[in-house]
């Protein structure tokens, strides 16, 4: 039997998903966009969810971009079937009520820096490489970038990125906004434990309110997104996790959240 195209670990709810197509360097392709979003389906009817990290398979790439060689022949109705069903799948990863985490190993190119984006925020190692060069290909980003990228850095460098195709390094990457934090390649997975446990060890139904709030208040004026938060806020106390919470900070103990369900 092949390898499963994506890979999934679970600890306590921090579920890890590996892209694993190393020889193609995690190149996307239909199929494993297929697995990814069937995987992704099923992380969203779990109720102990608290956290979702995706990563690539081997130590050169994330992903390295779109399939180059299932591209190349395809009819402009064809590309568009391609591209509506990647961005199907990247708005089904940046929908989950929970954080999701790129784990960046090294190239994250193309199709790889949209999946990125479609996180809610990314870590890399010092040898990662980024960029958005579909223009030297002849075609603009199509999972997202030309919208996501501005987003997350201002128009102006996603401009600069997206029409000069240049790659930059992890170093830029953490200067304009991209990633969030870069450590040496070699520590990227003690960073992977550290963060597990960071994100499994808050209040669940809270976190998934913060993200809620996040997302969705950003569409919104700011005197509505400050009304959504009002009501998450105050929905907290409504359950048994708040008051578990701030019993133990009173108490000075670890708080004990139990399942997120």
């Amino acid at each position: 039997m092949e390898e499963a195209l994506v890979l999934q670990e679970d600890t306590a709810g921090v579920v890890r998903l590996t892209l694993n197509r190393p020889r193609a360097l995690n190149a996307l392709n239909s199929e494993l966009l297929g697995e990814l979003d069937a995987a992704l389906a099923a992380l969203e009817a779990r109720g102990d969810l608290r956290a979702v990290l995706i990563t690539g398979a081997g130590d050169k790439a994330f992903v390295a971009g779109a399939d180059i060689a299932e591209m190349r022949d395809k009819t402009p109705d064809q590309a568009r079937r391609f591209a509506v069903n990647a961005l199907a799948t990247l708005k089904r990863l940046e929908r989950l009520p929970v954080p999701v985490v790129a784990l960046v190993n090294g190239y994250c190119l193309g199709g790889g820096c949209e999946l990125a984006l479609a996180c809610d925020w990314a870590v890399a190692g010092d040898n990662a490489v980024f960029g958005q060069p579909e223009v030297g290909l002849g075609v603009i980003p199509g999972f997202g970038g030309t919208q996501r990228l501005p987003r997350r850095v201002g128009p102006a460098m996603a401009l600069d990125l997206i029409t000069t195709g240049r790659r930059i390094d992890a170093a830029e990457a953490l200067r304009i906004g991209l990633v969030n934090r870069v450590v040496p390649r070699e520590e990227l997975e003690t960073l992977v434990d550290e963060l597990t446990g960071q994100l499994g060890a808050n209040g669940p139904q809270a976190v998934r309110a913060a993200k809620q709030a996040v997302h969705d208040g950003m569409n919104q004026p700011l005197d509505s997104a400050l009304a959504l938060e009002t009501s998450l806020f105050a929905l907290g106390f409504a359950g048994t996790e708040q008051h578990e919470g701030m019993s133990a900070f009173v108490e000075k103990r670890p708080a004990r959240f139990g399942d997120a369900g």
